[in-house]
């Protein structure tokens, strides 16, 4: 038989399934084609999810360690001794340090409300610690945010009218595979697509032009393009003297940024950025597509705050496909997360601990953590600093308890294992960041052996620890129903068909967005924003370490962050951990295509295999998806080079602000 489910992982999209089953077992995973947004069109990810939930290799009943931390050795033990200890030890560092001194860390491993945010009730319970889950795109959306206040961008969708494209900095081949077609059809009917990239190869061939871009610079080329704009009298000026705030006095500090100074921050000749900039003006409806790496500067936030401005510099918003694609196109927010994670269970004020900085709050000593809580999430592999991170989950006095399909990085480091459960055998609600659609799946299969979902497992954790709150006596499907009953009322317009399909399972389309209808205190667009530290948007310098090589990390095709690395035909297809490097720097390093090369900083040292390409921008080196720690060179991953400091807003990651030096071994 045939059901519907929702990809549970980190993209833009919450694509629609269709899962092949005979009740027990996953047979097959196919795109479905009633979804409004996919279409069927799905990435070749997810295309044998069954295999993942079937894997030999998968955690079925809950382990204790029994060999030192880091080694992987573990027994099996039962769920009753399983939640026994974890609680009594609770218990005991409550009684002793204080809840604050407990530490939960999750992320993007399940990107649905129910089981992303039923941990944050638990702990606001507990006390303890407050995770700031700005770790992928916080700076990326509070750069628009302080343009454009709440309002939607484009739904992918609408790319469909727009009549020039800028991919700036997004690789949708691996991350919004769905817009592709209509970037394929653009071209087909004769309209240009640009791609302003530190690393080109995954898209240049969708594309009529390339731009390689100095890593952090981005900014500059916003302003320089508008800066030609002004002076040739080709932006929108009616609509910015009407429709924005501080036009005048942004227009008069434009005046500075020409594009021969951009030229010497950004690496563009200003022969390019000149003919960009027209180009952009020239049309009604641009479309700027812009990925978040861009985002991950010290200066990221203000990046994407010049790239908002220019994005409705020419009025282009006026017009259906004109404007941003890339943050998110809805204002209404529809499903109210608060049922599920509850904030209101929260008595004390909470210490906070940014998920950037979790390894330096693991080696705090004047104010240690002594337990942490890991679910859908594998720091080791993701999270920056990775030494200093393994250092915290090597302390003999940090009680780790780590919930998980498979033994990742972090896992191996756990006093206690608990076996976790995929989609397709929970049930859950999807809100999607990338498009307007809101979508249900119910449980398609019961879980494997002993797994427990992350409501299951809070919920008995739960009673273990006493909390006698009705919210942890509820199923999971009482809650499921509880929460789309209350939500329906936020969603208007739609009729009785739509709602069924969200009781019952599947995606319903929301409303695009009026862009005109700018949501801000004002109504109008905030191109000076007086609430904001740097109220007039000028050019701010990335800030990277003293090394000569700016360290890029970039999606990957194959794998989804640390996601699917159990998938051991893709893994080893992909090979030992390989660094990108633009072939001048290269041959100045006397490294040749297939070295075995060391990049340093630091912070660390990591061994990579060298490969040489003109695809990179001169003075950048490339690190694409995540790795575990099977198919490191020297037992270290890319996040080992990677400073935990934060954003100008936003409080994100900076992972793409770490300079190295790279050298042969």
């Amino acid at each position: 038989m045939q059901k519907k489910t929702i990809c549970p992982y980190d993209c833009p999209t919450s694509c629609g399934l269709v899962v092949e089953t005979d009740g027990e077992k996953i047979i097959s995973v196919k795109g479905d084609k009633s979804h409004p947004a996919t279409q069927g069109l799905i990435c070749r990810k997810m295309r044998n999810y069954e295999e993942s939930v079937h894997s030999k290799d998968r955690i079925l009943t809950p382990l204790k360690r029994i060999g030192k931390k880091g080694q992987g050795e573990f027994k099996k033990i039962t769920w009753e001794e399983a939640l026994t200890e974890i609680t009594d030890k609770w218990k005991e560092i409550i009684k002793e340090e204080g809840a604050s001194a407990i530490l939960p860390v999750y992320y993007s491993g399940v990107m649905s409300v129910i089981h992303r945010n039923c941990g944050d009730a638990f702990f606001n319970k507990m006390g303890a610690c407050s995770l700031v889950k700005t770790l992928c795109s916080s700076a990326k959306g509070a750069g628009y945010k302080s343009v454009m206040g709440s309002t939607g961008a484009l739904d992918p969708r609408e790319l469909k009218d727009s009549d020039y494209y800028i991919v700036w900095g997004s690789n949708m081949k691996a991350t919004r595979i769905q817009a592709l077609p209509d970037i394929i059809n653009a071209r087909k009917l004769g309209k240009k697509v640009v791609l302003i990239e530190t690393y080109s190869k995954p898209m240049e061939k969708y594309c009529d032009q390339v731009i390689l871009i100095k890593p952090g610079t981005d900014g500059a080329l916003a302003l320089s393009m508008m800066n030609v704009m002004v002076e040739e009298n080709l932006q929108d000026e009616q609509f910015l003297l009407e429709r924005a705030e501080g036009y005048k006095e942004f227009k008069e500090i434009l005046k500075q940024y020409t594009p021969d100074w951009a030229e010497s921050i950004t690496g563009i000749s200003k022969d390019i950025i000149i003919n960009l900039a027209r180009e952009y003006a020239s049309v009604k409806a641009p479309a700027i597509i812009l990925g978040s790496g861009n985002s991950r500067y010290t200066n990221g936030g203000m990046t994407v705050r010049l790239i908002t401005i220019l994005s409705i510099f020419t009025g282009a918003i006026k017009y259906p496909g004109g404007g941003l694609c890339g943050t998110s196109p809805t204002s209404s927010s529809y499903i109210d997360k608060d049922i599920i994670a509850r904030p209101d269970f929260r008595t004390n004020e909470a210490r906070m601990v940014n998920i950037n900085q979790v390894s330096s709050a693991l080696v705090d000593e004047k104010n240690p953590i002594k337990s942490v809580y890991v679910y859908a999430s594998n720091p080791v592999a993701s999270i920056s600093n990775q030494n200093k991170m393994i250092r915290g989950l090597k302390r003999d006095d940090l009680f780790t308890v780590v919930h998980e399909r498979f033994m990742t990085d972090t896992a191996k480091y756990a006093d206690i294992v608990l076996p976790a459960t995929f989609s397709v055998e929970q049930d859950d609600v999807y809100t999607s960041y990338g498009y307007c659609t809101v979508a249900t799946a119910k449980k398609v299969i019961e879980p494997q052996a002993q797994c427990k979902s992350n409501w299951e497992t809070f919920s008995l954790l739960a009673k273990y620890m006493g909390y006698k709150d009705e919210y942890f006596y509820k199923t999971e499907r009482e809650i499921f129903y509880e929460l789309i009953q209350k939500s329906l009322d936020n969603i208007k317009d739609l009729d009785e068909e739509q709602k069924d399909i969200l009781i019952n399972g599947g995606t319903v389309s929301t409303p695009f967005e009026n862009r005109i209808d700018i949501k801000t205190k004002s109504g109008k667009i905030q191109i000076v924003n007086d609430e904001m530290e740097e109220r007039i948007p000028r050019y701010t310098q990335n800030i990277g370490q003293e090394y000569p090589l700016n360290l890029v990390a970039v999606p990957s095709c194959e794998t989804l962050n640390s996601i699917f690395l159990e998938k051991n035909k893709v893994i080893e297809k992909r090979g030992k951990i390989k660094v990108k490097i633009n072939r001048k720097d290269a041959a100045e390093r006397n490294i040749q295509d297939g070295d075995e090369v060391i990049c340093f900083n630091n912070l660390g040292e990591v061994g990579f295999i060298a490969e040489v390409t003109d695809t990179v921008a001169q003075n950048t080196v490339i690190a694409e998806g995540v790795y575990n720690m099977d198919f490191a060179i020297n037992g270290k991953l890319v996040n080992a080079l990677h400073d935990d400091r934060l954003s100008d807003i936003g409080e994100a990651t900076t992972l793409n602000s770490n300079t190295v030096e790279i050298k042969r071994v």
